[in-house]
C-alpha cells in the first residue's frame, strides 16, 4: 500500500473559512500523521491542471495556526469545471483534444497524491465527484474528501456550510455603518444587496443578526434619533414572490412616517425577471463556466432601487453591496468550531479511505459524516417556515406573501 500523500485545493468564490480550513487540515495531519506529505494546488483546479503546487514544509506546519486569523485563501481560487472541456481549452488549461479529467488524474498520479481535499461549494464538490468517479473507473487509487464552503448555505443535504455564519455577521456589521446614510438626505432609500443567487438564507440571516445587534444599542428618540431610523423595513429573497405595488404602498407609508426606508435584498431575487427584461432589449447576459448568470452584470440592487424610488417618493437612493466585504472575512468563533469538527473528521475519513463531502447530513438525523458525492447538490432553498424568519418578518411589519418557484441550479 503506497504511503499517503495529501493534496488540497480551494475553489469557487471566497468564504470566511477557506484559510482556516487549510490551516486546520495541515494542523490535524501534523497531529495524527506527521509523516504524511502535504501539498496545496495553487488556484484550485487550475493549479491541478497546470501542475502548480506548493509544499506544506516544516515551517508551514509550525505556523499553520496563523491561517485561522485570515480571510481569503492562502492557495488562491479559480472557477474551473473539469467537465467543461471547451472552457478549459479556451483558457489554456489543457490542449485541444485533451480530457481535463484525464489531465487532472495524470497530474495527481505524477505528484503521488493518494488523498485530495477539495474545499468549496457545490460546484467545487460536484466537480470533485466527477473527478473521483473518473479516477475510480480508470484504476487510479485516490480518496477525495471535500469540505462544504458556501456563504449561501444552500448545499443538499448539508445542514450548515462553512463560512455562512461569519458572512451573515459581517454583512450586519457592514450595514451598521451604511445605514447611517439615512441621515444624509431627506426621504432616503437604502438598498443593501446581499449575496445569494438562488437561496435567501444569507440575506435573511444577515437581517436577523443586524436586528439582534441593533437591539443592544441605546437611542435618543426625544432628539429625532430612534431605532426605527436604523431598522430593516423589508427583506426580499428568491424564495418569495414580490408584489411590487403592494410593497410600494407599504413602504411609502414607512417613508412618510420616518423619512427613510432600509431594504435587504438577495442578489438573486428577481433575476429571471431582470434577465428577461434585458434580453428583450437585445442585451447580452454574461454567464460563467457553469452556465450561471454573472450576477454582477445584472445588478439586482440597482433594479430594485429604480422600481421603488418613484413609487415610494424617495428623494435619494443608495445601493450598497456587502458581498465582497462579508465573504473575505476571517472565520468567527462559531465557524471556527464548525471548521474544527469538520476538518478532524475529514482527516480521519481520508486516512481510512472513505471519500465524500463532510457535513451534518440532514437525511441521517443531522449526523456529521462523509456524505456520498452523488447526493451533493447545490441550490437548496431557504426554508421559509423557520420560526426565526417568521419572527423577523413580523418584527418589520412585512407580510410573507406567496412562495416563488425558483429554478435552483447551484452556486458557490
Amino acid at each position: 500500500m503506497p504511503k499517503p500523500k495529501v493534496a488540497m485545493l480551494t475553489a469557487g468564490g471566497l468564504a470566511p473559512c477557506l484559510s482556516s480550513a487549510v490551516g486546520g487540515l495541515i494542523e490535524r495531519y501534523t497531529e495524527i500523521a506527521p509523516d504524511v506529505e502535504i501539498i496545496g494546488y495553487i488556484g484550485g483546479y487550475k493549479g491541478l491542471l497546470l501542475g502548480q503546487s506548493v509544499p506544506a514544509n516544516a515551517d508551514v506546519r509550525a505556523e499553520a495556526h496563523v491561517l485561522h486569523r485570515h480571510g481569503g485563501s492562502p492557495l488562491g481560487n479559480s472557477r474551473v469545471k473539469l467537465t467543461n472541456v471547451a472552457d478549459c481549452v479556451k483558457r489554456g488549461l489543457v490542449k485541444d483534444g485533451q480530457d481535463p479529467l484525464k489531465v487532472a488524474a495524470e497530474q495527481l498520479t505524477r505528484d503521488g497524491i493518494t488523498i485530495l481535499h477539495t474545499i468549496g461549494g457545490d460546484d467545487t464538490n460536484t466537480t470533485a465527484a466527477e473527478l473521483a468517479k473518473y479516477l475510480a473507473g480508470n484504476g487510479y487509487a485516490l480518496t477525495v474528501v471535500g469540505l462544504p464552503k458556501t456563504i449561501d448555505n444552500d448545499v443538499f443535504p448539508i445542514r450548515q456550510s462553512l463560512g455562512a455564519w461569519t458572512a451573515a455577521e459581517q454583512g450586519a456589521i457592514f450595514f451598521e455603518n451604511v445605514v447611517n446614510e439615512q441621515s444624509a438626505n431627506p426621504r432616503m432609500l437604502i438598498v443593501h444587496e446581499v449575496m445569494g443567487r438562488n437561496c435567501g438564507w444569507l440575506t435573511a440571516a444577515t437581517a436577523r443578526v443586524y436586528r439582534e445587534r441593533l437591539a443592544h444599542h441605546r437611542f435618543l428618540p426625544q432628539f429625532n434619533f430612534d431605532r426605527a431610523h436604523k431598522d430593516v423595513d423589508a427583506v426580499y429573497i428568491p424564495e418569495m414572490e414580490l408584489d411590487i405595488a403592494a410593497e410600494a404602498k407599504r413602504l411609502k407609508q414607512v417613508m412618510d412616517r420616518k423619512d427613510c426606508v432600509n431594504v435587504f435584498v438577495s442578489e438573486g431575487a428577481g433575476v429571471e425577471t431582470i434577465v428577461a427584461e434585458l434580453e428583450s432589449r437585445g442585451e447580452a447576459v454574461s454567464r460563467d463556466a457553469f452556465g450561471h448568470v454573472k450576477l454582477d452584470t445584472v445588478n439586482v440592487g440597482a433594479w430594485f432601487s429604480k422600481q421603488f424610488a418613484k413609487l415610494i417618493g424617495a428623494e435619494k437612493t443608495l445601493v450598497q453591496k456587502s458581498g465582497y466585504f462579508a465573504r473575505a472575512a476571517a472565520a468567527n468563533g462559531d465557524d471556527l468550531r464548525l471548521i474544527k469538527s469538520m476538518v478532524d473528521l475529514a482527516v480521519e475519513c481520508a486516512l481510512r479511505g472513505e471519500g465524500g463531502v463532510i457535513g451534518h447530513d440532514e437525511d441521517h438525523g443531522g449526523r456529521l459524516r462523509a456524505i456520498e458525492f452523488p447526493r451533493i447538490k447545490g441550490g437548496k432553498p431557504f426554508d421559509l417556515d423557520q420560526e426565526w424568519f417568521d419572527r423577523l418578518l413580523k418584527g418589520i411589519g412585512q407580510p410573507m406573501g406567496r412562495r416563488a418557484t425558483v429554478a435552483h441550479g447551484g452556486e458557490e
